[in-house]
């Protein structure tokens, strides 16, 4: 059976450090405003304090899956060490996203019917503390964000807060100024919208890996023509393909030969299809079964 696997550099400390940094920011202004959301009466105030909140467990989720997936290595017992540590994290971080807005929009419909009175100048002044806090961690993780998919979910819910920030200080400036106190619920309301379009992707991304489902940008059967291609090779079936993570794409199959050929000629063959698969699919890791005249099902994809 032959094996090929290829290594992908990435850095754990610029990210853990900034997203360290993240998290004692966003403990900061959740308790500032709880107590300010509480003290003004303002929904949409507690609504951003509750999503920063979320945003800190899910920031340490983060922080921990990265320092894992970077610094334990693989052994007898983890045979792949903890490289799927930070897409379970993006799972859950896009997933708590998804839940805290579908709380925040029936809280919004709620006080919608019931709007009251609310102290703005607090409101306003938390809201801007939160949009100056939050803008600096989008910064902090927007070029780790490019390349990593868990720190793509932190910074999604960063960026989220800070527009979340927004929209509360625009609010109330409305209530200050113009009296209109529903602008609380509408705002809570559209931001609950937002919330759930930004995280879906993520969420489903992560879940794909979760899942063992192959890559969307790979099509499997133009992997089969090209390995088909190669004149020893007969047949190729009993075919997996999965990503370890979000860098690493793993790929398995049986491949029947038309004569009885040499190791060293299976080899030699190997390296071929091992090349077309990283430089056409992408694909750094693969594992492949020889096979001659063996009485066993040749079905392209074998349902287990």
């Amino acid at each position: 059976m032959s094996h090929n696997h290829s290594h992908s550099h990435n850095h754990p400390e610029l990210s853990g450090k900034n997203l360290l940094l993240s998290i004692f920011l966003n403990i900061f202004i959740t308790i500032a405003q709880i107590i300010g959301g509480f003290l003004s009466g303002s929904l949409a105030l507690i609504s951003d304090a509750v999503h920063n909140l979320s945003d800190v467990i899910s920031l340490i989720v983060s922080y921990v899956a990265n320092r894992l997936a970077n610094s334990k290595k693989q052994t007898l017992k983890q045979t792949f060490g903890f490289k799927r540590a930070e897409i379970i994290a993006a799972f859950f971080n896009a997933a708590s996203l998804i839940i805290i807005a579908i709380f925040l929009g029936i809280e919004a419909i709620k006080r919608f019917n019931q709007p009251y009175e609310i102290e703005s100048n607090l409101v306003i002044w938390l809201a801007l503390l939160g949009i100056l806090a939050n803008g600096f961690s989008v910064l902090l993780l927007k070029k780790d964000a490019e390349h990593n998919l868990n720190m793509k979910s932190a910074y999604l819910h960063l960026l989220t807060d800070m527009l979340t920030s927004v929209a509360v200080f625009i609010g109330g400036l409305l209530m200050k100024y113009y009296q209109i106190y529903w602008i609380d619920a509408v705002l809570t309301l559209i931001i609950s919208v937002y919330l759930i379009y930004m995280s879906w992707r993520v969420f489903m991304e992560s879940l794909k890996i979760l899942m063992l489902f192959a890559p969307d940008d790979i099509v499997i059967s133009d992997i089969e023509k090209e390995i088909l291609k190669i004149k020893e090779v007969r047949n190729i079936h009993h075919v997996h393909l999965w990503q370890l993570n979000e860098k690493n794409c793993h790929f398995e199959a049986h491949i029947e030969f038309k004569e009885n050929i040499k190791l060293s000629d299976f080899d030699s063959i190997c390296e071929k299809i091992e090349h077309l698969l990283i430089h056409n699919f992408n694909i750094n890791h693969c594992n492949l079964q020889p096979e001659y005249n063996r009485d066993d099902e040749k079905a392209f994809i074998i349902q287990d």
